[in-house]
Parts: C-alpha cells; sequence; structure tokens
C-alpha cells in the first residue's frame, strides 16, 4: 500500500547504468566500428528528420523485430578494418557493457521500502534487462515494446501511473534525457533530469518531503 501518497517513476538506461554514451563507446570499441560514422549514420534517427518513419521508433514500440533491425543496421555501420559488422546479436552487444548502478538501484529500494511504490519506464530496443534486480525495487515494469508505446508519447507516461494507481502530480519521473523529461512535467509530474546519483538522491528527498498537491 502507498503510505505517502506518491509514486516514483525512473527510466534505465543512463540512470540505472552510467552514461549512455560510455556503453555505446565501448560496445564501438569492442565492434571496431568507426564510432564518427557512427554517428553520422545514427544522427537521422534521433534529429527528428524521420519523423513517422522512423524505424528506432518502431523498434522501441515492439512494431518491427529487433532481428529485422540488427539487418538493415548492421551494414550501415562501418568497422575499421573494413571487415561486415555481424548483424545477429547487434543489438545483445550494444547493450552488454550497460552495467548496473547499484547506489541508484538502492536508493529506489528505500523509497520503495519506506512505502513509496516505484516503476520502471524504459524504452527498449529489443535488449535484454537485468531483471534480477527488478522484483526488489520495482512495483511495477513498463518496458516499451512491450506495452507498444514510447517516450515522450504522453499515453506510456499515463500508462505508468495508472499501472501506480496514482495520478501525473502524485508522481516524480527520473530520466537522462531531458526531452523524456518535458513531457512528464507537461502531464503534471514532477521531474527530475539525472546526472548523478547523489543529486537525483537530494532531488528525490525533496519530493517525497513536500506536501502533497
Amino acid at each position: 500500500m502507498d503510505a505517502t501518497g506518491r509514486g516514483v517513476i525512473c527510466d534505465w538506461a543512463g540512470v540505472l547504468t552510467p552514461p549512455l554514451t560510455e556503453g555505446i563507446r565501448a560496445w564501438l570499441h569492442a565492434d571496431r566500428i568507426d564510432p564518427d560514422h557512427y554517428q553520422e549514420v545514427m544522427r537521422p534517427y534521433f534529429d527528428g528528420s524521420l519523423a513517422d518513419a522512423n524505424p528506432v521508433h518502431a523498434l522501441e514500440r515492439g512494431e518491427i523485430d529487433t532481428g529485422d533491425f540488427e539487418r538493415d543496421l548492421a551494414p550501415l555501420l562501418r568497422r575499421v578494418d573494413g571487415r561486415p559488422l555481424r548483424a545477429e546479436g547487434l543489438i545483445h552487444r550494444m547493450f552488454s557493457r550497460f552495467h548496473p548502478v547499484h547506489d541508484m538501484y538502492e536508493a529506489l529500494r528505500q523509497v520503495r521500502g519506506a512505502g513509496t511504490p516505484t516503476a520502471l519506464l524504459s524504452n527498449s530496443w529489443g535488449n535484454g534487462y537485468p531483471r534480477e534486480h527488478f522484483d526488489s525495487t520495482f512495483d511495477e515494469v513498463v518496458i516499451s515494446g512491450e506495452v507498444g508505446m514510447r517516450k515522450p508519447e504522453e499515453r506510456i507516461y499515463l500508462h505508468t501511473c495508472e499501472r501506480l494507481g496514482l495520478r501525473p502530480q502524485d508522481c516524480v519521473f527520473i530520466d537522462d534525457l531531458e526531452r523524456n523529461v518535458r513531457t512528464a512535467e507537461s502531464l503534471g509530474m514532477t521531474g527530475i533530469v539525472h546526472t548523478d546519483t547523489a543529486s537525483t538522491q537530494r532531488a528525490l528527498d525533496r519530493f517525497l518531503a513536500a506536501e502533497p498537491v
């Protein structure tokens, strides 16, 4: 039972893992992919130029198969030795170095242990998750590809709040991407742009100490 009238919703990559750039950089090095060319290839997926035809958005909603996405992406990337990039398992390799930030998990476990419900809200590329950490940390787990919605679509935030049985204004949302946080705030949620565990913990403490709206 929610003893506080509040809820905490948290992203995965970049919050419960080290920064996205660190994990991607490690993968590029391991697979010997040209990092500058990778940035060039990936830019249209993230700069808004592909609009509704964006395959990354479709992947995150679970509308296309991860294997198909890997087979389409691999030929676009360039290895530094000129050899072709192996498509099979590309997404697994991409996310394999997104190791847990145990201090952030512990901070959320303490919040949950004090009676505040918690939820994970993550955009997935069909990658695996360290679910062995989830049962002790979250009351609800919302993965984009499993629910057919993605951040920053408003409906996935509302869906997550509903799963917790709370109004958006009762919840705080933690994410390392500002655009995702701004959407949450537009729905009435409190937003925390994550940069490090200590500052997020302080902001979370302030949210939980404030009087409910």
